[in-house]
């Protein structure tokens, strides 16, 4: 018995993607991952840092801890004092520690 050896003078086609097109897919994916997980965290970033800083005295806040209080003085740029309770004791916090500022003012609207 002869086995006889067939050489192809093509080369066969692997059927898979030339190097463009898989450099395409992963650019057009890290897109979509930015758009759609890193983009909206940046905005919500942005816009909490503008509630921080526009806080004011007179202004009703709730810190990330759950103190809730009126702020009466600015110690420094970074620190408020706020008046808690009916007994009205006053505690010192941090300006990246509010939550939320519960004052609506009339210009913001």
């Amino acid at each position: 018995m002869k086995f006889v050896h067939v050489l192809e003078s093509q080369p066969s086609s692997g059927g898979g993607l030339p190097i463009w097109g898989m450099i395409g897919i992963y650019v057009v994916f890290f897109a979509l991952l930015y758009l759609i997980f890193f983009r909206p965290q940046q905005k919500k970033r942005k816009k909490e840092e503008a509630m921080r800083k526009n806080a004011e005295i007179g202004d009703e806040v709730t810190t990330i801890g759950g103190i809730c209080g009126k702020i009466v003085g600015i110690k420094d740029e970074n620190t408020l004092i706020l008046e808690t309770g009916s007994d009205r004791a006053k505690i010192r916090v941090k300006r990246w520690a509010i939550g939320s500022v519960d004052t609506v003012h009339d210009d913001q609207a």
